[in-house]
C-alpha cells in the first residue's frame, strides 16, 4: 500500500510542448571581471606579414621561447619530491609549515626578519594579490585602492571584480618612473583602503630607491593606509641597482608583500606565490585571520611545488640568478641601442625586471591616430607585436619583453626601426 502511494506521488506530468529557452545570467562578480589586455588585443585586427616570421615582444612568460630555463637544482627538487611520494595529498590551506619556513628564511635579508607564521602560500602571485585586495577592500562599502599608472592591469581586474574602484597615481617617466608623490596623495580619500606598490615595476622596469620608498610609506603612514607590495621581481635588478623591500624600512606601515617563484626562478606555470604579513604595529590582527579564511577557499597551492620549495630556495645557486640578470641586462642594452636608431621612439633604459617601456612620439606618425593603430600596423608590415601602453593605462607608449633569444630581439629592433623610419614625418 505504501509503495503504491509513493508511486502516485512521484508521477510527473509530461509536457509535450517544447519549453521556453532558458537564459541564465552570470553573477555580478563574473560580469565585473575583465582582462584588460585581452580587451585591447582581441579588438586589434592583427594580421602579420606572411613574408616575415612573427616575433612576439608581448608575452610576459620568460619560458616561451625556451632560451631561459629553470636551474638543474629546481628541476631535481621536483623530481625528488615526486619520487618520494610524500606530497600527493592536501596540505594546510596556508601551506606546509616547512615550505613557509623556507620562504621566511629566503626573504629574511637586509635586516628583515620574517617568521613562518607571517607567510601564506598561494596559487601564484596573482592569487596572492587577489587575497590581499579582497581582504582589505570591500565593494559594498565603496572602498577604493590606489594603483600605479602605468601598471600591471591585474590590479584593476581583481579590484573591480569585487566592486572595488581603482584610482591611478602617476609614475613620472623622466624621473625613472618614480611615483608622483603629490598626485598619489591627491587620490586618497576616506574610502581608500590600500596603496598598491609595484617595485621593481612591470611594465617600466624601474627600481625605486630607498629614499623614494620612504616617501611613499610616509604618505601611507600619515593617512593610515596599508600597502600591498607587489614584489614578484624582487632582486631581479641590474648591476649598480639595489632592490629594497618595503619590509626593510621600519616604516610603521602594515604591509602585505606578494611574491613567488615565477620570474626569478623561471617557473611561472608552477603557480607558487606567497603573501608575507609584515606588521610592526599589530594593525593586521584581524587581517591575518581573514587571510587564512580566504586561503581555505582553494585549500592551498600545489603540494608538489610546496614540497620542493625548501630545496629550490636553498639550493638554487647564486650563479643561476646572476646569469639571468646578466642576460636580461645585456638584452636591455641591446634593445635600448637598437631602438634609439628608430625615428620617433624614446626607449627608457630599465633598471631591472624583464621589460622595457618605449615612448612613441605620436605626433611624428600622423598616419596613426593611436598607439593601438601603431601596434596593429607594425604587426601587419613587420610581424612584430608589442603590447600598446593602453594595456597599462598609458597611451602613446609600448612595452617590449627582454626575455626572447638575442638574435630574435636584434631582428625585432631592426624591423621596428625600419617601420618607424618609414612612417616618420618630421
Amino acid at each position: 500500500m505504501l509503495d503504491n502511494k509513493l508511486k502516485e506521488q512521484n508521477n510527473l506530468t509530461i509536457i509535450e510542448d517544447k519549453p521556453e529557452v532558458w537564459k541564465v545570467e552570470p553573477s555580478t562578480t563574473a560580469k565585473n571581471c575583465r582582462n584588460f589586455i585581452r580587451d585591447i588585443v582581441d579588438n586589434l585586427d592583427l594580421k602579420p606579414n606572411p613574408e616575415k616570421p612573427v616575433i612576439a615582444l608581448s608575452l610576459g612568460d620568460p619560458t616561451i621561447y625556451g632560451n631561459l630555463t629553470p636551474s638543474e637544482e629546481t628541476i631535481q627538487a621536483i623530481v625528488s619530491i615526486l619520487e618520494e611520494g610524500s606530497c600527493n595529498g592536501y596540505a594546510p590551506s596556508v601551506g606546509y609549515e616547512n615550505a613557509r619556513a623556507a620562504v621566511a628564511e629566503y626573504l629574511s635579508h637586509d635586516g628583515v626578519n620574517i617568521n613562518t607564521k607571517d607567510v601564506i602560500l598561494c596559487s601564484g602571485c596573482s592569487s596572492s594579490l587577489e587575497h590581499c585586495i579582497t581582504v582589505l577592500a570591500d565593494g559594498v562599502k565603496n572602498h577604493n585602492i590606489l594603483i600605479p599608472r602605468p601598471g600591471f592591469p591585474i590590479y584593476r581586474t581583481l579590484a573591480e571584480a569585487i566592486g572595488v574602484s581603482v584610482r591611478y597615481y602617476n609614475l613620472i617617466p623622466e624621473n625613472n618612473w618614480e611615483a608622483d608623490l603629490h598626485h598619489l596623495e591627491s587620490q586618497i580619500d576616506q574610502n581608500t583602503t590600500a596603496i598598491v606598490l609595484n617595485n621593481p615595476s612591470n611594465p617600466c622596469g624601474s627600481v625605486f630607491s630607498e629614499d623614494h620608498l620612504r616617501n611613499i610609506l610616509e604618505i601611507a603612514y600619515r593617512y593610515k593606509i596599508p600597502i600591498i607590495a607587489d614584489e614578484i621581481y624582487e632582486r631581479l635588478v641590474f648591476s649598480g641597482e639595489k632592490f629594497v623591500s618595503t619590509a626593510s624600512l621600519n616604516s610603521g606601515v602594515p604591509i602585505l608583500i606578494c611574491g613567488g617563484l615565477a620570474k626569478r626562478f623561471l617557473v611561472p606555470g608552477w603557480r607558487l606565490g606567497w603573501i608575507v604579513v609584515y606588521d610592526e604595529i599589530g594593525a593586521f590582527e584581524n587581517i591575518r585571520n581573514a587571510l587564512i579564511c580566504l586561503s581555505q577557499r582553494t585549500i592551498g597551492s600545489n603540494t608538489l611545488i610546496q614540497g620542493a620549495l625548501p630545496s629550490i630556495l636553498q639550493n638554487t645557486p647564486q650563479s643561476f640568478h646572476d646569469e639571468l640578470i646578466n642576460t636580461l641586462s645585456k638584452h636591455a642594452q641591446l634593445a635600448y641601442e637598437g631602438l634609439q636608431n628608430a625615428k620617433g621612439l624614446s626607449p627608457f633604459m630599465p633598471q631591472g625586471t624583464m621589460y622595457m617601456i618605449v615612448e612613441i612620439q605620436m605626433q611624428k606618425f600622423p598616419l596613426f591616430h593611436s598607439g593601438l593603430e601603431f601596434a596593429q600596423k607594425m604587426m601587419e608590415e613587420e610581424s612584430v607585436f608589442c603590447l600598446p601602453g593602453d594595456c597599462f593605462a598609458i597611451s602613446g607608449f609600448m612595452r617590449i619583453v627582454l626575455t626572447i633569444p638575442e638574435e630574435l630581439l636584434q631582428e625585432a629592433c631592426v624591423r621596428i626601426a625600419e617601420f618607424c623610419n618609414r612612417h616618420y614625418v618630421n
